[in-house]
């Protein structure tokens, strides 16, 4: 029997379809461009220049026709292989953006590539994000995919050049531009232009092979076991040793048979973990960071050219997972890679001094970097119910088992909002820190070892009663972002006499554990600049653009301890 639905004819004798066929297509495409108007209206809000206006309208047009072009191009699976790579990459940046309520930059896209390890984590704790965000992409993919009714008389492959000229046209203006300039623009053209640009920098950029140890060895190392503990969001101006108002970090009072040298508030290397942890085990310097983390030696090669064995200890992640920039070449370095996925979050610190403890009396030669769970958002429940000390606190019990998370649902950031986050941390810092160390300095020999303790990061928690979420990885950050403790302890300071001055920062702490493994000083002083054991001249500044590309320049901020807020006395 021959169907009632009476036929539709195309334009140039396409083959006739049903009415419905013939609406769905163009009723996605224009489903796809009514979802992302909200996103247009406010990029052209945020242009207050009529000529940057103008140009923002061309580049839309640029990249709409592009999507037109793909949606048109004629063969069947090349179509829908467009449509896939537009659709994956706009659900990239869809889920990136209602996780974090923020643009991916390509700062941000750089940075995500040292997080995927976080995947499992990202899904548990964002899953309203990855869900909300399929709907959009999966309409993408249809619209794209779907077979054109008509077509526009234009050779074959004008559609497909449609599309990778729009493409090339933004990467080459991100190029220019330093990668900015995609805000406001179909959600499938930043992530794909962000990988051309990086597919760029590691084609010309200062890559190469790892290169081995060529500093020369002084002598036998100073120490028997070398530590670097790396703390997670801790402010050096929110504990009792850079400050009277800061909560008790257990560094403040004699140890016997200990010295406790502390350096002050120093600087971080940048103001996100990524950053300052991948440049402190390689080394970097704020003249060549990028070059030493791309070629230069890592840490654990020189303590194993030292004689060392090599240990990390992980409180974050747990399976296995790699983190802050490590892979599997540098994974192959450690010797021992330990994490704690089957000790509650709450008390993995102290479960780290606890292995940290029986190593140091182990009668093995150690060199130990320790990633703490610290003071990491979410806060409410980093402690016991015996340290909510400080009084009122974010509410308990809803991140139960939740080592980190970017989700700030709940939290509103109002003034109140951050008088109740500054006793939590207060609270996780008195665990996190003081009952930390004294767990670890109670029951560790420290005879012939060295310690020495930092953050990855500071923190901005809002002194001044300022709105926001955000507490570090600013953009334009305040200088609290980049300010962290820096202290060395160590049972055998006549011989390895450290010199606090008037500045530190972490550029100073490869220096120094090179010094202690043994090697020469002067060599390393040429390479990595001056230790802990020298006179500091260090500028006292963090990196506030860490993934400096395309030509861009580090830039650099000042910290000045004076200056930083304090723990407010009326919280």
């Amino acid at each position: 029997m021959r169907d009632r639905v009476r036929p539709i004819t195309t334009l140039n004798g396409i083959e006739p379809v049903n009415a419905a066929r013939l609406a769905a297509k163009p009723v996605l495409m224009i489903a796809v461009f009514v979802i992302s108007l909200p996103v247009v209206f406010g990029r052209i809000g945020s242009i207050d220049s009529p000529v940057a206006q103008a140009m923002y309208f061309g580049l839309l047009a640029v990249t709409w026709m592009g999507l037109a072009g793909a949606a048109m191009i004629a063969n069947h699976a090349l179509r829908w292989i467009t449509g896939a790579v537009l659709a994956i990459a706009a659900y990239y940046a869809e889920v990136f953006e209602r996780s974090t309520l923020s643009f991916m930059t390509y700062d941000a896209f750089l940075n995500l590539r040292h997080s995927a390890g976080f995947l499992g984590d990202a899904w548990s704790q964002y899953r309203a994000a990855f869900m909300a965000a399929f709907a959009p992409s999966a309409a993408l993919l249809i619209a794209v995919g779907l077979k054109p009714c008509w077509t526009p008389r234009l050779r074959r492959g004008i559609p497909f050049i449609a599309f990778v000229s729009a493409l090339t046209i933004l990467t080459i203006l991100l190029f220019k531009r330093d990668g900015e300039g995609a805000r406001g623009l179909p959600p499938s053209y930043p992530p794909l232009a962000y990988s051309l640009l990086y597919a760029y920098e590691e084609l010309t950029g200062e890559g190469g092979s790892r290169q081995a140890v060529t500093i020369d060895r002084a002598g036998s190392p100073l120490f028997h076991d070398i530590v670097l503990i790396v703390d997670e969001s801790v402010a050096g101006q929110y504990l009792d040793i850079n400050s009277p108002a800061g909560v008790r970090s257990g560094l403040d009072e004699p140890r016997q048979g200990l010295e406790i040298v502390n350096f002050g508030i120093a600087a971080a290397i940048t103001n996100c973990s990524v950053g300052s942890n991948l440049a402190l085990r390689y080394g970097g310097t704020r003249k060549d960071y990028s070059r030493q983390i791309a070629t230069a030696p890592s840490l654990w090669a020189y303590a194993r050219g030292a004689g060392f064995l090599t240990v990390y200890l992980d409180g974050q992640r747990t399976g296995g997972k790699l983190q802050n920039g490590m892979d599997e070449a540098e994974r192959a370095e450690i010797d021992d890679f330990v994490q704690f996925g089957d000790i509650p979050v709450e008390v993995r610190d102290m479960a780290i001094a606890d292995d940290l403890s029986r190593r140091l009396t182990n009668g093995l030669t150690e060199f130990i970097v320790v990633n703490k769970v610290g003071a990491h958002f979410p806060i409410h429940d980093k402690y016991p119910a015996s340290h909510m000390r400080h009084r009122p606190a974010l509410p308990r019990g809803r991140y139960v088992g939740i080592s980190d998370t970017g989700s700030r649902e709940g939290f509103a950031g109002t003034k109140q909002d951050w008088r109740l986050y500054r006793n939590s941390y207060r609270n996780t810092l008195e665990w996190a820190v003081g009952s930390f160390f004294d767990r670890l300095l109670a029951g560790a020999n420290l005879a012939g070892s060295l310690v020495i303790y930092t953050s990855d990061h500071g923190q901005m928690l809002h002194e001044d009663g300022r709105s926001g979420v955000t507490t570090h990885c600013s953009v334009d950050p305040e200088a609290e972002e980049g300010a962290v403790p820096l202290v060395a302890i160590t049972s055998n300071a006549s011989r390895f006499p450290l010199n606090p001055g008037s500045t530190a920062s972490h550029y100073m702490i490869a220096p120094t554990l090179l010094a202690a493994m043994g090697y020469n000083q002067a060599e390393i002083r040429r390479t990595y600049g001056a230790s802990l054991t020298e006179p500091s001249n260090d500028p006292g500044t963090f990196n506030t653009l860490f993934n400096a590309r395309l030509g861009r320049s580090a830039v650099w901020k000042r910290i000045v301890p004076g200056e930083l807020p304090q723990p407010p006395q009326d919280d």
